[in-house]
């Protein structure tokens, strides 16, 4: 990899948007937006931390790439910082991708953060998605944590009251606080009984409460779709289960009642399990992740097709368009 100082120029007032596999991306959530926008705002690679510094390979090991059977490498996970030039924005981006370190945690925010520092950013955020009782119908309610209490007020967030064990997203903004940024962290809750990823809806409620913090103009359209897609998906499911429609309704009750939650925006559960068997939802992982239902023509003259042709003609196509380029941003998670 070139020297990060010779790819990155003139950045116009960047912001550092950071998210990682693992404990903090419940259902690749956070994660998937920053493939979006590394996707659809067309973002340069332009830096490589040493996955050997921060790895313990026994735990996150490196994938094998096939080719026709005939292996043609390894893909060492890593983390990778990426550049965004956002025409019509006053903000550039800094893009940072990777997983959970499993050793040095202090070293590799500060080398993050010394990247961020030469490319003079003052900004950096974090993304960070949870499991949590949160119903699917309703709109996913965006927290946030700060690194002083007039960044809260001055951006509108709904303060967390979370406290406890913490992942790398909470170590970094911690780090970045520390040395002078600005420090933003915003999460969104998946429902836990949809724990398969994608969750298109929470990665949309993220990338819509980023862009309009900083006035960045995303196109956003074609994931709203896919969340569209989704959410009818989820419903479809849900009706076949009885006691899982008895439990939405009881979150839906509690959300309205609420007031979409209002200062209280989320009963936080942590714990990884879902209160159901993932077997119900065997079926929406199978809607965004299966190639073959890519390549199916769509039937206009279906009565049973969820999107009126006047409103979203496209939804269920640009769904699996989003998926799709989703998983090729990924590595490969077949073995041999």
């Amino acid at each position: 990899m070139t020297n990060p100082s010779e790819d990155v120029q003139a950045l116009r007032n960047p912001i550092v948007v950071a998210a990682f596999e693992g404990w903090n991306d419940a259902a690749d959530a956070a994660t998937d937006a920053l493939r979006f926008l590394i996707r659809s705002l067309h973002a340069k690679e332009v830096f490589e931390l040493d996955a050997q510094e921060y790895s313990d390979y026994q735990s996150a090991r490196p994938h094998v790439a096939l080719s026709n059977g005939v292996v043609t490498g390894i893909q060492w996970r890593t983390t990778t910082i990426s550049i965004a030039k956002v025409a019509g924005a006053d903000h550039d981006l800094i893009l940072i991708i990777g997983i959970e370190p499993n050793l040095k945690w202090l070293q590799f925010c500060e080398e993050i953060l010394s990247f961020a520092a030469v490319h003079n950013a003052t900004t950096v955020i974090t993304l960070g998605a949870l499991l949590g009782d949160a119903p699917h119908t309703r709109p996913l309610p965006v927290t946030g944590t700060a690194s002083d209490p007039d960044t809260i007020a001055k951006l509108g967030l709904q303060r967390s009251r979370y406290e406890g064990p913490t992942g790398i997203v909470g170590v970094l903004s911690d780090a970045a606080r520390r040395s002078g940024f600005e420090a933003i962290s915003l999460w969104v809750p998946v429902p836990h009984y949809t724990a398969n990823a994608p969750s298109p809806k929470a990665t949309l409620i993220l990338l819509q409460r980023l862009a309009s913090l900083f006035q960045l103009p995303i196109e956003l359209s074609s994931l709203a779709a896919a969340a569209r897609g989704w959410e009818v998906t989820v419903n479809s499911m849900v009706e076949t289960d009885g006691d899982l429609t008895a439990y939405v309704h009881q979150l839906e009750a509690r959300f309205d009642s609420d007031g979409e939650l209002g200062d209280d925006p989320i009963d936080i559960d942590i714990d990884p399990d879902p209160l159901f068997d993932t077997e119900y939802f065997d079926e929406i992982d199978g809607f965004f992740s299966d190639e073959d239902d890519a390549e199916e023509e769509d039937d206009d003259d279906d009565e049973d097709d969820i999107f009126d042709e006047d409103d979203l003609p496209s939804g269920d196509s640009l769904a699996q368009d989003f998926e799709r380029y989703l998983r090729d941003q990924r590595p490969d998670d077949s073995s041999p």
